[in-house]
């Protein structure tokens, strides 16, 4: 299944010292339902290998996957559970000719880049911004529209990203999403083991778990 609650990392978070105990602490809470994507433009692919490389045992031991942005040959060689795809990336049929077997999500905009990423073998896509969001200075949201239109379009599971936090989710989930993605409303909490929490029991009660 696809995890529901994907935290997205960025430069800043990763470049923390305590990145490693803080993103841990996330994987812990989330477990088998959720993601640890290392996303971070600013920092070399060995950086990020490296990073999966440390958090791949916690991966076997909670469940929770790994995700690395952009570089499937880090994803491999690292043994994360998968990669996202985003316009800085090959395409999703190239990397599921080289990678059979890794999970593969696609970030979009529009209905039409879902069914093309789903149709060339994406697992799941993330569609965003939805709403303002910091990571998007100035450009404004697309609204729940967007979830609407890739959920109806695309046959793979749509996870919401942009502006999303716990208030929020139960409008995106009744819109059709499988499940959200957040960076600061993880990340920028003073206790992130906490928030990813909150995220979760925050799905299941909308969800009746």
């Amino acid at each position: 299944m696809i995890p529901v609650i994907h935290a997205v990392t960025d430069d800043l978070v990763l470049g923390r010292p305590d990145f490693l105990e803080r993103a841990r602490g996330v994987m812990r809470a989330l477990g088998p339902r959720g993601a640890l994507h290392l996303r971070g433009h600013l920092h070399p692919a060995a950086r990020i290998y490296e990073l999966a490389v440390a958090l791949r045992p916690l991966q076997e031991r909670t469940g929770c996957w790994v995700v690395v942005n952009d570089r499937v040959d880090a994803a491999l060689a690292a043994g994360a559970r998968g990669a996202q795809l985003t316009s800085r990336s090959i395409t999703v049929g190239d990397a599921r000719r080289i990678a059979p077997a890794l999970a593969l999500g696609a970030s979009v905009h529009a209905a039409g880049e879902a069914c093309v990423a789903a149709d060339a073998g994406a697992d799941w896509v993330v569609a965003g911004h939805v709403w303002a969001t910091p990571s998007h200075e100035g450009t404004p949201g697309r609204g729940l529209a967007l979830v609407t239109a890739v959920t109806a379009a695309a046959h793979v599971p749509c996870i919401a990203i942009g502006g999303v936090r716990p208030a929020r989710m139960a409008a995106l989930l009744d819109a059709g999403a499988h499940g959200v993605a957040a960076i600061s409303g993880i990340w920028g909490a003073s206790d992130a083991e906490r928030a990813a929490i909150d995220y979760l029991s925050t799905y299941d009660t909308h969800r009746g778990g």
